[in-house]
C-alpha cells in the first residue's frame, strides 16, 4: 500500500474538505484518506500509483502540490466513531435551530444583522448535514443535494445584500438593539456550547477538526453582531447593523460558491 502526501494550500474548511472525499470517492485504490486541516495537507492510503489522484485534485483548483509517496504495511482502517456522529448530529441541531430564532427575531427587530446571521447558520447547518450524508447515498444525490443547498443559499445572499443596500439608500426605522444583542449572545452562547462539543469529542478526524474551525468562525461573527448593537445604541444610527449584515452577507455567499464547488 501506499501512502501520499499532498499539500492542498486552499483547504482551509469543511466545504474543501467534502469537495475532496465526493472527488476522489469514485477511486477504488483509495482505502483511506487522513485530513490535516491547519497544515493544510492530505494523506492519501492507496493502491497503484499518485498519478490519478493528483491530477483529479488538481481540478478542484485549491492549488495542490504532491509532498510525498512511500509504500507502507496494509492497515486496518477506521470507520467514523458513533460518538462523533451524535457530536454532529447535536451541533446540525443547535445551528438550525438559532437559524430558526434569529432570521424571525431578526425580521421582528428589523436588524439585518441578526437576519446575516441566521443565514450563516444556515450555511454551517447545510455543512454539517452533507458531512453526515456523506457517509452514505450515491454521489450523483450527494452532487444534487449539494448544488440545490448552494443555489439555495446563494439566492438568499443576494436578496438579503440587495435588501442592506436598499436600507442605506432609504429611511428606515431603528433595528431593535437589545434584541440584536440578547439573542446575538444567546446564539454567541450556542455556538461555543458546539465548540465544547467538538473539542470534547478529542477527535483528530477532518471532519471534526474543520467543524471547530467553522464554530470560531461563527464565534467571531456573533461577537461582530453584538458590537453592532451596541453602536446602534452609541450613535443612533442604522449604518452598524447594516455593514455588519453586509459582511455577513459576503460570507455566506462565499460558503454558497464552495458548497456549489462540490456539486461539480
Amino acid at each position: 500500500m501506499q501512502k501520499t502526501t499532498f499539500h492542498i494550500a486552499k483547504m482551509d474548511c469543511p466545504s474543501e474538505e467534502q469537495m475532496i472525499r465526493m472527488k476522489l470517492s469514485n477511486l477504488e485504490d483509495i482505502k483511506a484518506l487522513e485530513f490535516d486541516i491547519p497544515n493544510r495537507k492530505l494523506q492519501v492510503f492507496h493502491l497503484g500509483h499518485s498519478t490519478e489522484i493528483l491530477s483529479m485534485l488538481s481540478t478542484l483548483q485549491l492549488d495542490t502540490t504532491q509532498i510525498e509517496s512511500i509504500s507502507v504495511e496494509p492497515r486496518t482502517l477506521s470507520q467514523s466513531d458513533g460518538r462523533e456522529r451524535k457530536i454532529l448530529w447535536a451541533v446540525l441541531a443547535i445551528n438550525f435551530a438559532f437559524f430558526l430564532i434569529e432570521m424571525i427575531t431578526g425580521l421582528i427587530s428589523k436588524s439585518m444583522g441578526l437576519v446575516a446571521d441566521s443565514l450563516d447558520m444556515l450555511a454551517d447547518s447545510i455543512v454539517y448535514a452533507l458531512a453526515l450524508y456523506a457517509v452514505g447515498g450515491t454521489i450523483a444525490k450527494k452532487k444534487n443535494i449539494a448544488a440545490f443547498a448552494g443555489y439555495f443559499q446563494i439566492l438568499l445572499a443576494v436578496l438579503g445584500f440587495a435588501e442592506v443596500i436598499r436600507r442605506f439608500l432609504g429611511v428606515e426605522k431603528m433595528p431593535d438593539f437589545s434584541m440584536m444583542i440578547i439573542i446575538s449572545i444567546l446564539a454567541l452562547i450556542a455556538n461555543v456550547i458546539c465548540l465544547y462539543l467538538l473539542q470534547k469529542g478529542k477527535s483528530k478526524e477532518a471532519h471534526m477538526q474543520a467543524s471547530m474551525i467553522f464554530t470560531s468562525n461563527d464565534i467571531i461573527i456573533n461577537g461582530g453582531v453584538i458590537l453592532a448593537g451596541i453602536l446602534v445604541l452609541w450613535t443612533g444610527s442604522t449604518y452598524p447593523d447594516l455593514i455588519i449584515g453586509g459582511i455577513v452577507f459576503l460570507i455566506v455567499a462565499r460558503g454558497a460558491y464552495r458548497i456549489l464547488q462540490l456539486s461539480k
